[in-house]
Protein backbone atom coordinates (compact mmCIF):
# COMPACT_ATOMS: atom_id res chain seq x y z
CA UNK A 1 0.00 0.00 0.00
CA UNK A 2 1.27 3.84 -0.93
CA UNK A 3 1.08 5.56 2.18
CA UNK A 4 0.77 9.16 1.28
CA UNK A 5 -0.02 12.20 3.49
CA UNK A 6 -3.80 12.20 2.88
CA UNK A 7 -3.68 9.05 5.08
CA UNK A 8 -2.71 10.99 7.99
CA UNK A 9 -5.40 12.11 10.60
CA UNK A 10 -6.65 14.96 12.60
CA UNK A 11 -3.94 16.14 14.11
CA UNK A 12 -5.55 18.79 16.22
CA UNK A 13 -4.88 19.03 19.72
CA UNK A 14 -1.27 17.68 19.24
CA UNK A 15 2.13 19.39 19.24
CA UNK A 16 4.78 18.61 16.93
CA UNK A 17 8.58 19.80 17.27
CA UNK A 18 10.21 20.08 14.29
CA UNK A 19 14.19 21.34 13.92
CA UNK A 20 15.13 22.81 10.50
CA UNK A 21 11.55 23.59 9.63
CA UNK A 22 12.26 26.84 7.50
CA UNK A 23 13.06 24.72 4.10
CA UNK A 24 13.55 21.96 2.64
CA UNK A 25 12.45 18.34 4.43
CA UNK A 26 11.46 20.70 7.45
CA UNK A 27 9.22 22.81 6.02
CA UNK A 28 7.26 19.87 4.13
CA UNK A 29 6.73 18.68 7.57
CA UNK A 30 5.65 21.42 8.95
CA UNK A 31 3.43 22.67 6.46
CA UNK A 32 1.43 19.30 6.68
CA UNK A 33 1.04 18.89 10.05
CA UNK A 34 -0.18 22.34 10.34
CA UNK A 35 -2.46 21.61 7.27
CA UNK A 36 -4.11 18.42 9.09
CA UNK A 37 -4.69 20.91 12.59
CA UNK A 38 -1.54 20.11 14.53
CA UNK A 39 -0.01 22.96 16.49
CA UNK A 40 3.61 23.05 15.38
CA UNK A 41 6.79 24.47 16.60
CA UNK A 42 9.57 25.66 13.79
CA UNK A 43 13.02 25.42 14.90
CA UNK A 44 14.82 27.59 13.01
CA UNK A 45 18.38 28.89 12.92
CA UNK A 46 17.07 32.23 10.94
CA UNK A 47 13.95 33.16 12.06
CA UNK A 48 13.55 35.55 9.16
CA UNK A 49 13.43 32.80 6.92
CA UNK A 50 11.40 30.90 8.73
CA UNK A 51 8.69 33.57 8.53
CA UNK A 52 9.08 33.66 5.19
CA UNK A 53 7.93 30.24 5.05
CA UNK A 54 4.20 31.00 5.53
CA UNK A 55 3.70 28.02 7.58
CA UNK A 56 0.61 28.47 9.88
CA UNK A 57 3.27 27.85 13.30
CA UNK A 58 4.94 28.87 15.96
CA UNK A 59 8.53 29.97 15.35
CA UNK A 60 11.80 29.70 17.99
CA UNK A 61 15.30 30.08 16.85
CA UNK A 62 18.13 27.32 17.89
CA UNK A 63 21.07 26.75 16.13
CA UNK A 64 21.87 23.00 16.58
CA UNK A 65 25.59 23.30 16.61
CA UNK A 66 25.82 25.80 19.25
CA UNK A 67 25.10 23.64 22.29
CA UNK A 68 23.91 27.03 24.70
CA UNK A 69 21.57 27.55 21.48
CA UNK A 70 20.02 24.18 22.13
CA UNK A 71 19.68 24.85 25.93
CA UNK A 72 17.97 28.56 25.69
CA UNK A 73 15.05 26.60 23.32
CA UNK A 74 14.55 24.03 25.86
CA UNK A 75 14.13 26.97 28.55
CA UNK A 76 11.89 28.72 26.65
CA UNK A 77 10.29 25.39 26.18
CA UNK A 78 9.78 25.16 29.83
CA UNK A 79 6.47 23.98 31.23
CA UNK A 80 4.90 23.15 27.85
CA UNK A 81 3.93 19.29 26.22
CA UNK A 82 5.30 18.14 23.46
CA UNK A 83 3.75 15.15 21.68
CA UNK A 84 6.34 14.49 18.86
CA UNK A 85 9.75 16.08 18.57
CA UNK A 86 11.07 15.42 14.53
CA UNK A 87 14.79 15.50 14.88
CA UNK A 88 14.97 16.80 10.90
CA UNK A 89 17.78 19.59 11.21
CA UNK A 90 21.22 19.05 9.23
CA UNK A 91 24.02 20.29 7.64
CA UNK A 92 25.76 18.23 4.96
CA UNK A 93 29.38 17.81 3.63
CA UNK A 94 30.65 21.65 4.76
CA UNK A 95 34.53 22.42 4.47
CA UNK A 96 35.60 21.60 8.32
CA UNK A 97 34.24 23.80 10.73
CA UNK A 98 33.99 23.61 14.24
CA UNK A 99 31.09 24.82 16.23
CA UNK A 100 30.89 26.89 18.84
CA UNK A 101 32.32 24.45 21.79
CA UNK A 102 34.67 23.33 19.20
CA UNK A 103 33.30 20.36 18.06
CA UNK A 104 33.28 19.51 14.23
CA UNK A 105 29.79 21.09 12.74
CA UNK A 106 28.69 17.94 11.18
CA UNK A 107 28.62 15.70 14.02
CA UNK A 108 27.63 18.76 16.09
CA UNK A 109 24.39 20.16 14.16
CA UNK A 110 23.04 16.76 13.42
CA UNK A 111 23.69 14.51 16.03
CA UNK A 112 25.31 16.49 19.61
CA UNK A 113 22.43 19.07 19.24
CA UNK A 114 19.58 16.85 18.42
CA UNK A 115 20.97 14.50 21.38
CA UNK A 116 21.09 17.40 24.35
CA UNK A 117 17.16 18.73 23.01
CA UNK A 118 16.14 15.05 22.93
CA UNK A 119 17.04 14.78 26.61
CA UNK A 120 16.07 18.40 27.79
CA UNK A 121 12.76 17.88 26.16
CA UNK A 122 12.29 14.43 27.25
CA UNK A 123 10.30 14.81 30.13
CA UNK A 124 7.65 16.97 28.19
CA UNK A 125 7.49 14.86 25.16
CA UNK A 126 4.44 12.47 25.17
CA UNK A 127 4.64 10.34 22.09
CA UNK A 128 7.85 9.89 20.39
CA UNK A 129 10.77 11.33 19.04
CA UNK A 130 11.60 10.70 15.22
CA UNK A 131 15.60 11.30 14.40
CA UNK A 132 16.09 11.62 10.74
CA UNK A 133 18.96 9.78 9.33
CA UNK A 134 20.51 8.84 5.66
CA UNK A 135 21.38 5.99 3.59
CA UNK A 136 24.79 7.32 4.32
CA UNK A 137 24.90 6.16 7.60
CA UNK A 138 25.59 2.51 5.79
CA UNK A 139 29.02 3.79 4.85
CA UNK A 140 29.68 5.88 8.44
CA UNK A 141 31.21 5.11 11.57
CA UNK A 142 32.40 7.09 14.45
CA UNK A 143 35.65 8.48 14.50
CA UNK A 144 36.17 8.07 18.54
CA UNK A 145 40.23 9.11 17.78
CA UNK A 146 39.42 11.92 15.47
CA UNK A 147 36.19 13.84 16.57
CA UNK A 148 37.27 16.85 15.32
CA UNK A 149 38.41 16.17 11.71
CA UNK A 150 42.40 17.22 12.91
CA UNK A 151 44.04 14.26 11.65
CA UNK A 152 42.08 14.47 8.48
CA UNK A 153 38.60 15.40 7.22
CA UNK A 154 36.88 14.18 4.81
CA UNK A 155 33.20 16.21 4.07
CA UNK A 156 31.29 13.34 2.73
CA UNK A 157 32.99 10.92 5.25
CA UNK A 158 31.92 12.95 8.27
CA UNK A 159 28.32 13.91 6.87
CA UNK A 160 28.24 9.66 7.16
CA UNK A 161 29.78 9.67 10.77
CA UNK A 162 26.77 12.02 12.31
CA UNK A 163 24.49 9.80 10.25
CA UNK A 164 25.33 7.04 11.47
CA UNK A 165 25.26 8.97 15.01
CA UNK A 166 21.59 9.48 14.69
CA UNK A 167 20.98 5.96 14.27
CA UNK A 168 23.09 4.36 16.93
CA UNK A 169 21.17 7.58 18.68
CA UNK A 170 17.81 6.41 18.18
CA UNK A 171 18.22 2.45 18.53
CA UNK A 172 19.61 2.95 22.12
CA UNK A 173 16.85 5.66 23.30
CA UNK A 174 14.53 3.00 21.74
CA UNK A 175 16.27 0.60 23.87
CA UNK A 176 16.43 2.63 26.97
CA UNK A 177 12.67 3.69 26.71
CA UNK A 178 12.05 -0.36 26.28
CA UNK A 179 14.21 -1.47 29.13
CA UNK A 180 12.20 1.33 31.94
CA UNK A 181 8.81 0.15 30.88
CA UNK A 182 8.09 3.81 29.15
CA UNK A 183 5.49 3.31 26.39
CA UNK A 184 6.99 6.33 24.44
CA UNK A 185 9.11 5.67 20.62
CA UNK A 186 12.33 6.63 19.28
CA UNK A 187 11.49 6.08 15.56
CA UNK A 188 14.14 6.58 13.10
CA UNK A 189 13.81 7.82 9.38
CA UNK A 190 14.94 8.64 5.97
CA UNK A 191 14.55 10.75 2.75
CA UNK A 192 16.03 8.49 0.46
CA UNK A 193 17.64 10.80 -2.60
CA UNK A 194 15.77 13.72 -2.23
CA UNK A 195 15.76 17.24 -4.38
CA UNK A 196 16.41 19.41 -1.55
CA UNK A 197 18.82 22.26 -0.76
CA UNK A 198 20.71 20.39 1.73
CA UNK A 199 23.21 19.34 -1.01
CA UNK A 200 24.09 22.38 -2.19
CA UNK A 201 23.67 25.02 0.75
CA UNK A 202 27.32 24.83 1.95
CA UNK A 203 28.83 23.43 -1.50
CA UNK A 204 30.23 25.43 -4.05
CA UNK A 205 31.70 25.23 -6.91
CA UNK A 206 32.00 22.15 -9.61
CA UNK A 207 30.49 20.15 -6.74
CA UNK A 208 27.85 22.29 -5.88
CA UNK A 209 26.75 22.35 -9.95
CA UNK A 210 26.92 18.35 -9.94
CA UNK A 211 24.75 17.89 -7.46
CA UNK A 212 22.58 20.21 -8.84
CA UNK A 213 22.38 18.31 -12.24
CA UNK A 214 22.10 15.12 -9.88
CA UNK A 215 19.64 16.17 -7.82
CA UNK A 216 17.63 17.03 -11.20
CA UNK A 217 18.00 13.53 -13.03
CA UNK A 218 18.14 11.41 -10.06
CA UNK A 219 16.35 12.67 -6.79
CA UNK A 220 12.66 12.27 -5.59
CA UNK A 221 10.53 15.56 -5.08
CA UNK A 222 11.21 16.62 -1.37
CA UNK A 223 7.41 15.97 -0.84
CA UNK A 224 7.72 12.53 -1.47
CA UNK A 225 10.64 12.57 0.84
CA UNK A 226 8.97 13.89 3.41
CA UNK A 227 6.79 11.29 3.98
CA UNK A 228 9.12 8.69 5.52
CA UNK A 229 9.39 11.14 8.57
CA UNK A 230 5.77 12.05 8.70
CA UNK A 231 4.86 8.25 8.15
CA UNK A 232 6.91 8.00 11.03
CA UNK A 233 5.76 11.01 13.37
CA UNK A 234 2.03 10.46 12.94
CA UNK A 235 0.97 6.79 12.13
CA UNK A 236 -0.19 4.78 14.89
CA UNK A 237 1.04 1.41 13.80
CA UNK A 238 4.55 2.54 13.40
CA UNK A 239 6.29 0.55 16.16
CA UNK A 240 9.36 2.41 18.43
CA UNK A 241 13.15 1.26 16.70
CA UNK A 242 11.71 0.94 13.54
CA UNK A 243 13.40 2.87 10.92
CA UNK A 244 11.10 4.36 8.14
CA UNK A 245 12.80 4.62 4.22
CA UNK A 246 11.39 4.06 0.69
CA UNK A 247 10.69 1.33 -0.46
CA UNK A 248 12.30 1.59 -3.62
CA UNK A 249 15.73 0.07 -5.42
CA UNK A 250 18.67 0.97 -2.59
CA UNK A 251 16.24 3.31 -0.41
CA UNK A 252 16.57 5.95 -2.72
CA UNK A 253 12.82 6.29 -4.00
CA UNK A 254 9.74 5.22 -2.79
CA UNK A 255 6.73 5.30 -0.60
CA UNK A 256 7.32 4.49 3.51
CA UNK A 257 8.18 1.14 4.64
CA UNK A 258 9.88 -0.44 7.62
CA UNK A 259 13.82 -0.84 6.51
CA UNK A 260 16.93 -1.92 8.25
CA UNK A 261 19.75 -0.06 9.09
CA UNK A 262 23.38 -1.67 8.53
CA UNK A 263 24.89 -4.34 11.02
CA UNK A 264 27.87 -2.09 12.71
CA UNK A 265 24.78 0.62 13.35
CA UNK A 266 23.11 -2.35 15.73
CA UNK A 267 25.76 -2.53 17.96
CA UNK A 268 24.68 -2.32 21.41
CA UNK A 269 28.15 -1.70 22.69
CA UNK A 270 29.11 1.19 19.95
CA UNK A 271 25.54 2.81 21.04
CA UNK A 272 26.57 2.84 24.44
CA UNK A 273 29.96 4.58 23.79
CA UNK A 274 28.50 7.24 21.75
CA UNK A 275 25.92 7.86 24.37
CA UNK A 276 28.51 8.27 27.13
CA UNK A 277 30.41 10.21 24.96
CA UNK A 278 27.66 12.80 23.96
CA UNK A 279 26.43 12.62 27.22
CA UNK A 280 30.28 13.78 28.49
CA UNK A 281 30.29 16.76 25.34
CA UNK A 282 26.66 17.79 25.53
CA UNK A 283 26.62 18.09 29.67
CA UNK A 284 23.15 16.55 29.62
CA UNK A 285 22.34 13.41 30.63
CA UNK A 286 19.31 10.66 30.42
CA UNK A 287 17.68 10.86 34.18
CA UNK A 288 15.42 8.31 35.93
CA UNK A 289 12.63 11.08 36.24
CA UNK A 290 12.51 11.60 32.27
CA UNK A 291 11.41 7.65 31.80
CA UNK A 292 8.34 7.02 32.25
CA UNK A 293 6.67 3.70 33.26
CA UNK A 294 3.79 1.48 31.61
CA UNK A 295 0.79 2.21 33.07
CA UNK A 296 -1.53 -1.20 33.94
Amino acid sequence: MRWTSEQIADQRGRTFLVTGASSGLGLVTARTLASKGAHVIMAVRDLDKGRKAGVDGELKRVDLADLDSVRALADDLQGRTIDVLINNAGVMMPPRRRSAQGHELQFAANHLGHFALTLLLLDRITDRVVTVSSTRHRTGRIHYDNLDGAKGYSPMGFYSQSKFANVLFGLELHRRLQAAGDPRKSILAHPGWSNTNLQTAVTSGPTKIAMRIANTLFAQPMERGALDQLYAATDPRVESGQFIGPDGPGEHRGWPTVVQPVEPARDEHDARRLWDLSERLTGVQLSSADLRRQRR
